[in-house]
C-alpha cells in the first residue's frame, strides 16, 4: 500500500494512543485520526452503549470497517481501538506500515484509567480481564508492530519522542 498513515498507534486502552497520537500528529505537522472517534462521531453513540446495546461482533464490524477506511485514505498520524487487532483483515492491512505497539504494563493500565466502568470489556474484575485481554491480544500487538515502545513511567512527550526516534522521524 502506497500513501498510507505516517504512523499507526496501536495498544491496549489507556496506553496513550490519543495523546501521544496528538503529540505526534503536532510536532510532524500532518493531521490526527482515531477510528474509535470516527465510529463514535458515525454513530451518535459512545462506544459502550454500542456494546451494551448492540454487543460487541456488532462494534467489531463498525470497527473494523473504520479501520479499512483510515488505512485506505489517512496519510497523517493514525491510532487505532485497542481490539482492531483481533480482526485478521485487518492485521494483513496493517502489513508493511510503520505500526508502533504502545505497551504498558497492568499497574500503569490502573494508574491511567482506574479500570473503570466505562470500559465494557473490563465490567467485572477489571485486573483479571484486563490480564486476560492483554494474554489474548499481546502477540498480536506485537505482530503487527515495527517497533515497540513501551509507556512505562513516561510522559506523553517522552513517548512520541521514543516513536520519532525509534521509526527515524523528524518533527518540524
Amino acid at each position: 500500500m502506497t500513501g498510507g498513515p505516517l504512523v499507526v498507534l496501536v495498544g491496549p486502552m489507556g496506553s496513550g494512543k490519543s495523546t501521544v497520537g496528538e503529540l505526534l500528529a503536532e510536532r510532524l505537522g500532518v493531521p490526527y485520526r482515531d477510528t474509535d472517534a470516527d465510529i463514535v462521531a458515525a454513530q451518535g453513540r459512545p462506544i459502550a452503549d454500542l456494546f451494551v446495546d448492540e454487543g460487541e461482533p456488532y462494534f467489531r464490524d463498525l470497527e473494523r470497517k473504520a479501520v479499512a477506511d483510515a488505512l485506505s485514505g489517512h496519510t497523517g498520524i493514525l491510532a487505532l481501538g485497542g481490539g482492531a487487532i483481533l480482526d485478521d483483515g485487518t492485521r494483513a492491512l496493517l502489513a508493511g506500515l510503520p505500526v508502533v505497539y504502545l505497551s504498558m504494563d497492568i499497574d500503569e493500565a490502573v494508574r491511567r484509567v482506574g479500570l473503570g466502568a466505562a470500559r465494557p470489556l473490563l465490567a467485572v474484575n477489571p485486573r483479571r480481564q484486563w490480564r486476560e485481554l492483554m494474554d489474548a491480544r499481546r502477540h498480536l500487538y506485537t505482530e503487527v508492530a515495527r517497533v515497540v515502545v513501551a509507556t512505562d513511567d513516561r510522559t506523553p512527550e517522552e513517548v512520541a519522542q521514543a516513536v520519532l526516534d525509534a521509526l527515524e522521524l523528524k518533527d518540524v
